[in-house]
């Protein structure tokens, strides 16, 4: 990001030292809603050790840790600059994916990290526990003190390494926990109000699972995309050393660039609702298919119930009903959830 980029003049992410908070402070900083840049916070994991010393010791520690599994690595030409993206006509990737054993993609890593040529390489979103399953023991966070969620689903931890690499501006539904264990990374954040002026691209094929805007922000089009220089009024930049911990809600849009030749970034992922609790990711879809194209005053009518029944106050629509008469208006538990799938699956097959 420089000067002359319009992206040089985005607020600053708040920053704060020492470690992650626990306990009811961990809870008021979720509340507040907006990313929070921890300096340090992971300075005494041993990768970030490892890598303050070297990339080769970093590289190092992963190949011990790892499982011995191939890893799926996804490869681009020079020419892409590092953004994983879709081609310029929209109609494919402008890079390949391959599972392959991991040493061997390190060790090319480092052996081109000194050629300003050489083409990207990703190993993007590992599972820490599967892959790499000594990793915890020497890189610990005390996730039970933050967010029982945190423990409840192990899964939620990923590795993601690679050279001078750019994931495209995306969302998550889930919190973010991001850690930059070896190498220095830029997160370029917008709050969920600014969806329409990130310009997203198609729901689906996307480059890594999640839309993705379609503006590239190493030199942004406002005459194409002119909307963005609202975005731009309301981003904010986290840069980050190794060691250091953004943590930042759900639903925030989010560019990565892993500014380094050698990089690791580790991230947990967690919500604050129980496993059983569905993607909205797929209403979304379903509403396209159900409302989107219905007359103007059904919408309406539509959003009314969809206020009532969803976003609304859950308990207000049921407290009038008999505690034996609620179905799905009932609080969901882990029974409920299956019922109601099951309805929807129904219904969805006639």
């Amino acid at each position: 990001m420089t000067d002359a980029s319009p992206l040089g003049t985005l607020a600053r992410v708040a920053t704060r030292d020492g470690p992650l908070p626990t306990g009811a402070a961990w809870e008021a900083l979720i509340a507040e809603g907006r990313p929070v840049l921890f300096k340090g916070a992971a300075n005494d994991w041993a990768l970030v050790k490892a890598g303050k010393g070297s990339a080769t010791e970093a590289a190092e520690k992963l190949k011990a840790w790892h499982s011995g599994d191939p890893v799926v690595v996804y490869r681009g030409a020079p020419e892409i600059g590092g953004r994983f993206f879709y081609t310029d006509a929209v109609d494919g990737f402008n890079f390949k994916a391959t599972r392959e054993p991991l040493a061997p993609v390190l060790d090319e890593i480092l052996g081109t990290k000194d050629d300003a040529g050489a083409g990207s390489v990703y190993i993007g979103s590992t599972d820490a526990s599967a892959y790499f399953p000594g990793f915890r023991a020497e890189n610990p966070f005390d996730l039970a003190a933050l967010h029982p969620m945190l423990t409840a689903y192990p899964g939620l931890a990923s590795l993601w390494i690679g050279n001078r690499t750019t994931a495209a501006c995306h969302y998550d539904y889930s919190h973010n926990i991001a850690v930059a264990a070896v190498g220095r990374r830029r997160f370029t954040l917008f709050p969920p109000d600014q969806a329409a002026n990130l310009y997203p691209g198609p729901l689906e094929p996307t480059p890594g699972g999640q839309v993705v805007s379609m503006v590239d922000f190493t030199k942004p089009d406002l005459v194409r995309f002119p909307r963005f220089a609202e975005a731009l009024k309301a981003g904010e930049v986290a840069d980050m050393e190794a060691g250091d911990v953004l943590v930042y809600p759900a639903m925030w849009w989010h560019n990565v660039e892993a500014l380094d030749a050698f990089n690791v970034l580790v991230n947990y992922w967690w919500n604050a609702v129980p496993a059983y609790i569905d993607s909205p990711q797929v209403t979304l879809l379903h509403a396209l298919l159900s409302l989107r194209d219905r007359p103007a005053d059904e919408k309406a009518a539509w959003k009314g119930l969809f206020d009532y029944y969803v976003f609304g106050d859950a308990a207000h629509p049921r407290a009038h009903l008999p505690d034996g008469a609620q179905g799905p208006l009932a609080p969901i538990d882990d029974m409920t959830a299956r019922r109601l799938r099951a309805l929807i699956m129904r219904k969805l097959q006639r």
